[in-house]
């Protein structure tokens, strides 16, 4: 056994293995196995018991089993195809061991007469007899050890055997260092004592390996969830260091402006205001994600958030994802600046190259106090005079790396504000936003009225047509949405083109349709028909926009609501009942619903709350699926589960805040970063 204390061999390339050559490390990178590490992650998925010898009165046909028992008799047929057979017995009982394709010499020489040999295979019945046929193993008494284990069973990618990767797995294990412990004895205690070296080995040789609550498996869960988060404690602890000049103001521009609204803000919108102005306010660089539910009222604090800004002689840039998007943020700037004297700018890609330069020009002037618009607003040749917030909306789309970026931007003096619409469960804001301050927008407006829920089988689609007639009768919209069932544009394009041309027919001409081969440009021209009233019903194959808002939109239909998660069924209920007239959402389903299925259409209809919907969520599907894409760094966890660990990430949470302030502490953690594949993004952080 290896006594080194150094890490350094587990992060070996595979290729530093006996037996791994080029086509052995292709087929391995195919399961992400790259690093010797990586072998360790991939857990055992079942176990082959071969420990217990039993006796020829109690086999049970099917089950592999080990045997001791004596060959008395050979039966070899001269007659070509036939098997070889040896009889073998015990004293409880006798039994067939069968071999097709082995030389008479072969079968003498391992099953010699009269000796007592241990055999280990499945059981089969065959003519009021049992049998092995082929056994994998056949030993004499004294390696009776080499067989009678419990044999690990691992997921494997075509071309790779079990018993070549057996044989890796079995060179890591035998040669795993002993790793100084980079816990204290605090969380040691709160983890049953176990050590690193100790878990690993016990997860690769127990049957206990899918239990996510044992103590060892918990142990590597833990360390993983650190790892994880010790890398967003980092880049925040960086980000902090940023100094930047103070921003004075007095709330005079804001508190005029809040003033003049015809709503009065909520207690959660108030408070978070005040949390973005101390950061405003402070000496370091503020980095916050606003997170909130449809409908929050994000928005509007951001806006106000601007409004400080600009009264501190700082200019505002506010990103949005599409031009459609920006559009809206625009028109409601420009109705809350209304009678101020804050200038505001649009930019997008498709702006007039002569409009263009008049923007940049009053942009490096300081004549636009805020620039509203898409990626356009960061171009190489926009020059801001005095760039102090930075806002974007939907910011989903960025990972760790880009949002480091993203924080120098505009230089040290600029404080970021990223906006999401989409609630995610607590366990997965640390692992996903640990970088950043967050701010939760839970409460909606008082006179928000909530989305009616009701669900109705297909077979009574009539009665949905008759009440969307009605619905556009009193001037209001429809969407109609149509699931992705299957990954191929083609199905789903066919599905929402016969529904298109279905809705056709029942309301007249002011039918619109978007789907997955239309571009970009394509369906915000179908966008814009539909909010400005061109046509009544929309049908889509897609998420309709998230955070667009579509004010005389108050019904969505949506077929095939069960194949659907509860996030995003959530998501789509919000895109209606935006403005001050009644929501309604009707999920279509067929007949024989799932359980699951039953269950996320009641907790749908019992709740509008997104975030209580996504914790439900990520308890029904599973943490993978959460937000129905595909999310930057959920699916890195190779052990830990959300769902399972919470108290875990608590846990680490609370250790993080003690580990952060003492950079020697820190140095401890070397190892662990380098086994979880986070050290490359340290280095970026610290270089």
């Amino acid at each position: 056994m290896n006594k080194s204390k150094d890490y350094k061999f587990l992060v070996q390339n595979i290729s530093s293995l006996k037996g791994v050559g080029i086509k052995t490390k292709q087929l391995l990178k195919r399961k992400q196995i790259e690093k010797i590490s990586d072998l360790l992650w991939n857990l055992p998925q079942a176990f082959t018991d071969r420990s217990n010898l039993k006796n020829l009165d109690i086999l049970e046909i099917g089950k592999i089993t080990t045997i001791k028992v004596k060959a008395v008799k050979y039966n070899f047929p001269r007659i070509r195809n036939l098997p070889n057979k040896v009889l073998c017995e015990d004293e409880k009982g006798k039994i067939d061991i069968v071999f097709f394709n082995s030389r008479e010499g072969y079968i003498r020489k391992i099953l010699p007469l009269d000796s007592w040999i241990i055999i280990s295979g499945k059981i089969s019945f065959f003519k009021k007899k049992y049998q092995i046929t082929n056994p994998s193993y056949v030993v004499p008494l004294h390696k009776e050890d080499y067989v009678k284990k419990i044999i690990p069973k691992y997921s494997l990618t075509e071309g790779i055997t079990e018993k070549i990767y057996r044989k890796l797995i079995e060179q890591v294990l035998k040669n795993i260092p002993e790793l100084d412990e980079w816990h204290s004895l605090e969380i040691l205690k709160k983890l049953d004592n176990k050590k690193w070296k100790d878990s690993i080995l016990n997860l690769h040789n127990s049957k206990n390996t899918q239990d996510l609550n044992s103590s060892y498996y918990k142990r590597l869960a833990y360390d993983e969830i650190l790892a994880s988060l010790l890398v967003m404690s980092r880049i925040r602890k960086r980000i902090k260091k940023i100094k930047k000049k103070n921003k004075f103001f007095e709330n005079t521009l804001s508190n005029s402006l809040i003033n003049n609204f015809n709503f009065k803000l909520t207690q959660n919108q108030e408070r978070i205001i005040e949390e973005i102005n101390k950061d405003l306010k402070s000496g370091n660089k503020m980095f916050r994600l606003l997170q909130g539910d449809v409908g929050s009222g994000k928005t509007i604090v951001s806006l106000i958030a601007a409004s400080n800004v600009i009264e501190s002689n700082f200019q505002t840039a506010f990103m949005a994802p599409t031009e459609i998007l920006a559009i809206q943020h625009y028109n409601l700037a420009k109705t809350i600046f209304k009678g101020t004297n804050i200038k505001i700018g649009f930019l997008t890609g498709k702006t007039k190259i002569s409009d263009k330069k008049i923007i940049i020009d009053k942009l490096s002037n300081g004549k636009i106090n805020l620039l509203i618009g898409t990626h356009a607003l960061f171009q190489k040749k926009v020059f801001f005079r005095n760039l102090g917030l930075v806002i974007i909306d939907e910011q989903h789309k960025f990972g760790v790396k880009q949002r480091l970026e993203l924080a120098y931007k505009g230089g040290n003096d600029c404080d970021i504000l990223l906006m999401s619409a989409t609630p995610i469960p607590r366990t997965l804001i640390l692992t996903l936003y640990g970088d950043m301050d967050v701010s939760r927008l839970i409460e909606k407006p008082a006179n928000r009225k909530k989305i009616i829920t009701l669900s109705k089988p297909e077979e009574k689609i009539s009665e949905v047509l008759t009440f969307l007639k009605k619905q556009i009768s009193m001037g209001n919209q429809v969407f109609w949405v149509c699931p992705l069932i299957e990954e191929s544009k083609n199905f789903d394009y066919t599905a929402a083109v016969k529904k298109y041309e279905l809705l056709t027919t029942k309301f007249s001409k002011k039918v619109g349709l978007i789907h997955g081969n239309l571009t970009k440009d394509e369906k915000e021209t179908v966008l814009k028909k539909f909010l400005n009233k061109s046509i009544d019903v929309l049908v889509s194959t897609t998420v309709i926009e998230v955070g667009i808002d579509f004010p005389n939109a108050n019904a969505i239909v949506i077929e095939n609501s069960n194949k659907f998660g509860l996030s995003q069924l959530h998501q789509l209920r919000g895109r209606v009942g935006r403005g001050v007239n009644q929501g309604t959402c009707i999920l279509l389903f067929k007949k024989n619903l799932s359980e699951n299925a039953k269950k996320r259409i009641k907790i749908l209809k019992s709740t509008n709350d997104g975030f209580e919907i996504a914790e439900e969520d990520m308890r029904i599907r599973g943490y993978g699926d959460v937000l129905g894409y595909q999310q930057s760094g959920i699916k890195d966890f190779k052990l830990a589960d959300p769902i399972h660990h919470e108290e875990l990430f608590r846990l680490a949470e609370m250790n993080i805040k003690k580990i952060e302030n003492n950079e020697k502490d820190f140095k401890k953690f070397e190892p662990l970063l380098k086994l979880y594949d986070k050290a490359d993004i340290i280095n970026e952080i610290q270089s």
